[in-house]
């Protein structure tokens, strides 16, 4: 038998992680011992019930413990070792939870499993006392259409309910009891229903007391908040009063909502009040606490009023009368009069009965002073910000006689403090209302809570006022009583530049939010109060959920809720409890316990919680990093059971510390559980190391931020708008690595309770979040620590750091003495990057827990390399920023002004005289700064400036007699420096080279992931991007360019915009405008721009262009240096304009000259002929649209010489002219009929001719052969007409010219064929390039594909086969390029010019 257990012990210990250990709950000094029967099983995750538990574990399945009633068989009463539940097999669970008699598995797959007493529906099963074995329950959302099942995350079970979680982070609910924030009043609720009041609500956790709830909940972003309303939307009073007295002004937001509970906007008022009288007319109230709070609670509201005095009730209002509850659709009384009519109305020994009932049950009679304030919650949606909104609306109307009145003296907070913790009258208890209930608790108990209750009230209204100035977030009221005098102070505050507004809790992290948990969260409670343990300030029950509005801003991560009391861990490792106290539990002797106070626990902080029935679990770092257990609440002593046997401070369980590492800490009603790790190769106590050491650094981060940072941001006087500026983005990014410190400390306390992989590790994941935040942080601070800030920040923080000095030592860990404030604070804002060789050390330690030819080793060791590597980095940034700085110190003070940038950082200068300008004269003086953006050139008073991304540097050889020299080319300027020795001219060139490259690269050492900082140096590209501003060049004066450099000179694709408003976006070449571009002009005259698209060369429009003039003009032709040559078309006007008209033909130096047609659209006239200087000068035809027909000479615009003219009657003159359509001189006029006449003639055409000559009739010849000449046929005229017209070969000269200098041909058919094929393949790819409808910038694959194509295979000789796959690839190619790019024609083209080149050959 004993050998039977040594090995059933082997097999236990073969698993080091996950062991169970339990104890019964009040045994200090009890060592935990090992739950047997588990045989070696990893657990996960525990949850334990009054007298029994549940386990889970890593392969998802589920094992109970303890006694099981509801199981039928022999393990009834009672399972030592843990039982398998056979059920769950297979369906690999994820999490459990346990109520006090029933539990719930959650699987994979989101289904939940309930089983146990169901006596209250807790079980999601109707008429059903008990659920023996694990049962899934139905859980959809009858919103949608079809009903969807509802995957669930998370469960929490009480004693008489069970919330749910689902994916989407909304909470379902049922069992009985208030507690499920459902609007109903049928209980059991067996159907899972949707808690509405937190609907769209993103929630994290949910947590189950014996009859509360409790809800951790994330905030809202500031854009998503609701506007807050003006009035309640329950009785319709104001939210936020404003009073103008005769020496102060009082704004409060006092106002309650009468009903006493937050309901719900859409919730029918009148039902519940109904309901409620009707209870308290026909049912007595019965003394137990699950129907005291099934009931609709207003039965207790209506006695509170009852028993106030109107001049209480008053009070509440500031002094303005209540006129009663108001509502539309309500049925309520009209006032307190009339409701306290309705009760008395009822039988005295049901009112009798209620009281005692009421007294009885809730053992606590709250104060006056509590019952119109405490019992009345506030209305949802209110928040300081809204009341700092209104201080700031009113400030302009009683400002000056505020800041007066204030100036000669004011109530203090003191005296705020006074009055509200003044008591009012309390007014004797109505007869019948102090009958004792059966063993009375209302003696010590209810004086406690009495005065408890008042405090709450009293601290909630301190927290208000204290908090109205420092935290503005979304948040419902929960305390009553927010009373602020409004002082000069305040009002300087809201008249402050909102540029000293910077929020140090970052409203949304991005990222980090989505990845990491959120620490900007809300904690809401509902369900029964009677204990304090909604933590609302009073001892009232909630229907629904309410914000505990004392935890806003406090960045809880995880709550707990035991029997009677709540409790809330934050990211600063501090717990808030609130509740019963009786015995102790909440770990403080504060006083109330009614609202959220902190717990006293010693050790290095509390990362893990527990609440049980009567005590609570606080798992907290020790100094040696191992988990300290500590337990405050109920001890078991040998004795019966007292109040004075109970732990009032935690006490650390020493005997829990030599077991192993704790995991995780698990609470119930009569036992304790841990889970507990073996440090196996010193990995799990790495781990325990890094998330200690994170959650005590965010403590750090977060007491800099709150007791130096803040208040130096609220400090006057703090210097230049750039300044503030800058201390307003370090604390920016300050406060985000502060807060993703506190996430990712949260996030490691949430690792060590699960399987703790180390792949899982955020470090190691997300690690592009901290790199991130890191190198974002140093850039601000090194931009600040350069511009002189702590020096600037110390002048006007002087009594505050000197008063502070202690805290700063501490803060930053500096032990010396007389160290001075400035270099104090320097050490204070650096100290986080520190953090980073604790990371890489951390991750190494880890990774010496593997194989090193694990992948996790090599996860491991490439992270921490990538750390290190940072905090090296980070490290030499900081001495470049306190070398800059010094240097500053030094520098004149001028040039200083000009100079000094927050992101400029000096790398070397020249002051020793190691470097000097070439040529110098010999009195000069010139000294050379090498910036990590620029190299400045000082000489004296005056200083140049040369950007280093358009800055070259070559070293000059020995044999041009320069030696040591370094030659400097910029845009505008060229020069040479000589170095002392070639060590100084290695060391320039080195830098210049290195600082260019860095430029250009936009930052400065890349840490690339586990390149340990070895980060290849390279030469800076001799062709690069960037932008410049030209001061010298007389072209470009003021001019900015942004594109492509070659050597210092404009190079490639870029844009070029002159001050006068001109521009040109295209190619350069050395310098100038140098291919396909796009030119605008402005025209002020006219108020728009010429516009020119087309080519350039040598900085000329030259080539095919199309130039639009501000005029409306259009010419689309040749240009050459900046003029219209060769052939083109302008158009004039258009069709509806004045004078419309088009030419189209040749241009010589931007006039008209040769071949040319001009259409004048006004006069209806063509022109068809030769031109010069843009005169119609040579032969020529004009057609007119009243059907006449010119040909013949034109001189200076002019018909003059010899011309025919042919009118519309067929009416034909040949001969003289000498203007436009008149005739003078010798010609001949031949009628439509035959007949013609010989002479003379003058006189213009149309407008009566003078003739001397002789008239013809061709019918008085008898024979065809005696006519004269010009008596022949019509044939015969006609066939004169074009003798006088340009010539074909003189046509259209311009375009064959342009035509064959494109192929390369010198002359017309003198050229190579080959050269001429491939220009027009270059043509054709150029074409694409420019192509309107294609994008403006090709991949790199698509440009060498176009310049590949420019070349067609040759094959001269013989067709081989190989030049067959020479042609075939080539066609491929294009074939490919056509379906990326969308060019269909080129191929074919390509196939006709290779066929063409063929034939022409053979």
């Amino acid at each position: 038998m004993a050998s039977q257990e040594r090995s059933s012990e082997e097999a236990e210990g073969a698993k080091e992680r996950g062991l169970v250990y339990t104890w019964r709950a009040g045994s200090c000094s009890i060592t935990p011992e090992r739950l047997p029967g588990l045989c070696g099983k990893t657990v996960l995750q525990a949850a334990l019930g009054t007298n029994h538990g549940l386990l889970l574990t890593e392969g998802g399945e589920v094992y109970s413990f303890g006694k099981l009633p509801w199981r039928s068989g022999p393990e009834e009463f009672c399972a030592n070792s843990p039982i398998l539940e056979n059920t769950l097999l297979g369906q690999h669970v994820i999490t459990v939870a346990a109520g006090s008699f029933h539990n719930g598995a959650v699987t994979e797959g989101g289904v939940v499993y309930m089983w146990g007493n169901n006596s209250s529906g807790q079980c999601a099963v109707a008429n059903q006392p008990y659920v023996p074995e694990p049962q899934p329950i139905s859980i959809s959302d009858s919103e949608t259409s079809p009903l969807l099942s509802v995957r669930i995350l998370q469960l929490a079970c009480g004693e008489e309910h069970t919330l749910a979680l689902s994916l989407s982070r909304e909470i379902w609910a049922w069992g009985s009891g208030c507690q499920l924030g459902l609007i109903t009043t049928t209980f059991p609720v067996t159907k899972p229903q949707k808690v509405e009041h937190l609907a769209g609500r993103v929630v994290l956790q949910i947590a189950c007391g014996a009859y509360h709830s409790l809800a951790l909940v994330q905030c809202l972003p500031v854009q998503e908040m609701k506007p807050i309303p003006e009035r309640c939307n329950h009785c319709s009073q104001l939210l936020i009063t404003m009073t103008d007295k005769e020496d102060h002004v009082i704004i409060s937001d006092s106002h309650c909502c009468p009903l006493g509970v937050a309901l719900a906007d859409k919730q029918p008022e009148n039902h519940a009040f109904c309901s409620s009288l009707e209870n308290l007319e026909g049912k007595s109230v019965t003394g137990s606490e699950s129907e005291d709070c099934k009931k609709p609670l207003v039965e207790e509201h209506a006695l509170v009023a009852l028993e106030s005095d109107r001049a209480s009730l008053l009070s509440s209002n500031n002094g303005q009368e209540d006129s009663g509850i108001s509502s539309p659709g309500n049925i309520l009384c009209a006032d307190k009069k009339e409701v306290k009519e309705y009760l008395i109305s009822l039988s005295d020994h049901t009112l009798n009965e209620s009281l005692e009932k009421s007294i009885c049950t809730g053992s606590e009679q709250p104060s006056q002073g509590e019952q119109i304030g405490a019992c009345i919650p506030g209305p949802p949606g209110t928040s300081a910000s809204a009341l700092n909104s209104l201080v700031a609306s009113c400030a302009s109307a009683v400002g000056v006689r505020v800041a007066a009145t204030y100036e000669a003296g004011a109530l203090s907070l003191k005296k705020v403090m006074n009055f509200y913790g003044t008591p009012s009258n309390e007014p004797s208890p109505q007869p019948g209302s102090g009958s004792t209930g059966p063993e009375a608790l209302k003696d010590s108990r209810e004086e406690q809570v009495k005065l408890e209750s008042m405090q709450g009230k009293k601290s909630s209204s301190l927290v208000d006022i204290r908090e109205e100035e420092s935290e503005g977030g979304s948040r419902r009221l929960s305390l009553p009583g927010l009373l602020s005098q409004v002082s000069p102070r305040l009002l300087r505050k809201v008249g402050r530049a909102k540029m000293r507004t910077v929020a140090l809790t970052p409203t949304y992290s991005g990222e980090a939010d989505a990845l990491l948990p959120s620490l900007r969260t809300e904690v809401w409670s509902w369900g029964r109060g009677k204990d304090g343990q909604l933590g609302h300030g009073d001892v009232l029950p909630r229907l629904q959920p309410l914000c505990v509005k004392s935890l806003d801003g406090k960045e809880v991560i995880h709550i707990s809720a035991g029997g009677h009391h709540s409790l809330a861990l934050t990211a600063k490792s501090q717990v808030y409890s609130w509740g019963s106290n009786i015995f102790g539990q909440l770990g403080h002797t504060s006083s109330p316990t009614t609202v959220p106070r902190l717990a006293k626990v010693c050790g290095n902080g509390v990362w893990s919680t527990a609440a049980g029935s009567d005590y609570s679990l606080f798992l907290a770092d020790e100094e040696d990093f191992q988990p300290g257990l500590y337990y405050c609440g109920q001890e078991t002593t040998t004795d019966s059971l007292s109040e004075s046997n109970c732990s009032k401070s935690p006490v650390l369980l020493l005997s829990c510390s030599k077991i192993g590492y704790i995991s995780n800490v698990i609470a119930g009603g009569d036992n304790c559980l841990l889970l507990v790790d073996k440090n196996i190769m010193g990995y799990i106590a790495s781990l325990h190391e890094l998330a200690s050491t994170e959650r005590r650094f965010y403590f750090r981060l977060s007491e800099i931020k709150s007791q130096v940072l803040r208040p130096l941001l609220g400090l006057d006087n703090l210097g230049s708008a750039n300044t503030i500026q800058l201390l307003q983005e370090m604390a920016s990014r300050f406060s985000k690595l502060c807060y993703l410190i506190g996430q990712h400390g949260a996030s490691l306390s949430s690792f060590l309770h699960g399987v703790k992989e180390a792949r899982s590790l955020a470090i190691l994941k997300h690690s592009s979040l901290f790199l991130d935040s890191y190198t974002e942080y140093c850039t601000s601070i090194t931009n600040f620590l350069v511009m002189g800030g702590f020096m600037l920040l110390a002048k006007p923080a002087i009594d505050f750091l000197s008063k502070s000095q202690e805290l700063l030592q501490k803060l930053s860990e500096y032990n010396e003495e007389n160290l001075q404030l400035v270099d104090v604070l320097n050490a204070l804002f650096f100290m986080p990057f520190g953090r980073l060789h604790d990371y890489a050390r951390t991750l190494l330690k880890l990774a010496t827990c593997f194989e090193v030819a694990s992948p996790e080793y090599q996860k491991l060791q490439d992270s921490s390399s990538c750390y290190e590597s940072l905090a090296v980095h980070l490290g030499r940034k900081r001495k470049e920023a306190e070398y800059t700085l010094s240097f500053w110190k030094t520098f004149p003070g001028k040039m200083t002004d000009s100079l000094r940038k927050p992101d400029r950082r000096l790398i070397c200068e020249s002051s020793n005289r190691g470097l000097s300008l070439q040529h110098a004269g010999r009195f000069s003086v010139n000294w050379f700064i090498l910036f990590n953006d620029a190299l400045v050139h000082a000489q004296f008073s005056t200083h140049h400036i040369f950007a280093l991304s358009t800055l070259w540097v070559e070293a000059l050889s020995e044999e041009a007699g320069n030696v040591n020299g370094l030659k400097i080319t910029t845009p505008e300027e060229q020069f040479v420096l000589l170095s002392s020795t070639p060590q100084e001219k290695t060391k320039w060139l080195r830098a210049i080279s290195q600082a260019v490259d860095q430029a250009l690269k936009g930052t400065s050492d890349i840490i690339l992931y586990g390149a340990g900082g070895n980060v290849p140096r390279q030469e800076p590209p001799i062709s690069r991007s960037a932008k410049y501003v030209f001061y010298k060049d007389p072209r470009f004066k003021d001019a900015v360019y942004d594109g492509r450099w070659l050597s210092g000179k404009p190079h490639g694709r870029g844009i070029l915009k002159w001050a006068d408003g001109r521009m040109y976006s295209g190619t350069f070449r050395t310098g100038l405008e140098d291919g396909y571009g796009e030119y605008r002009v402005p025209n002020k005259a006219l108020n728009k721009d010429d516009h020119y698209v087309g080519y350039w060369k040598e900085g000329k429009m030259c080539g095919h262009g199309v130039y639009s003039y501000a005029t409306g003009e259009v010419y689309e032709g040749c240009f050459q240096d900046n003029m219209r040559h060769g052939h083109g078309l302008l158009r004039s006007g258009k069709l509806t304009s004045s004078s419309p008209s088009m030419f189209i033909g040749q241009w010589t130096m931007d006039k008209k000259s040769g071949y040319g047609v001009f259409d004048d659209i006004t006069r209806g006239e063509k022109y068809m002929g030769m031109w010069q200087d843009d005169l119609c000068q040579g032969n020529g035809v004009v057609v007119t649209q009243f059907g006449l027909y010119y040909e013949g000479a034109f001189s200076t615009n002019k018909m003059m010489g010899t011309g025919i003219l042919l009118s519309e009657d067929d009416t034909v003159y040949e001969g003289e002219f000498s203007d436009n359509w008149t005739l003078s001189g010798k010609g001949t006029l031949t009628l439509p009929n035959g007949d013609y006449i010989e002479g003379l003639f003058s006189g213009e055409w149309g407008s009566g001719i003078k003739i001397t000559g002789t008239y013809f009739k061709p019918s008085l010849y008898e024979s065809e052969k005696d006519k004269p000449k010009a008596l022949l046929t019509d044939h015969f005229i006609r066939r004169k007409l074009g003798i006088l017209a340009v010539p074909p070969d003189e046509k259209w000269k311009a375009v064959f010219e342009e035509c064959w200098n494109q192929l390369g041909c010198e002359s017309p058919g003198q050229g190579d064929r080959w050269k001429a094929w491939d220009n027009i393949a270059v043509a054709l790819t150029t074409n694409r390039r420019q192509h309107k409808d294609s994008p403006e910038l090709l991949s790199r694959s698509h440009t060498q594909t176009l310049e590949s194509l420019e070349f067609i295979p040759q094959h001269i000789g013989a067709f081989t086969l190989e030049k067959y796959e020479n042609i075939k690839k080539y066609l491929i190619k294009v074939d490919l390029f056509d379906q990326a790019i969308g060019i269909f024609h080129i191929r074919h083209v390509i196939l006709l010019s290779i066929r063409w080149a063929s034939l022409w050959k053979h």
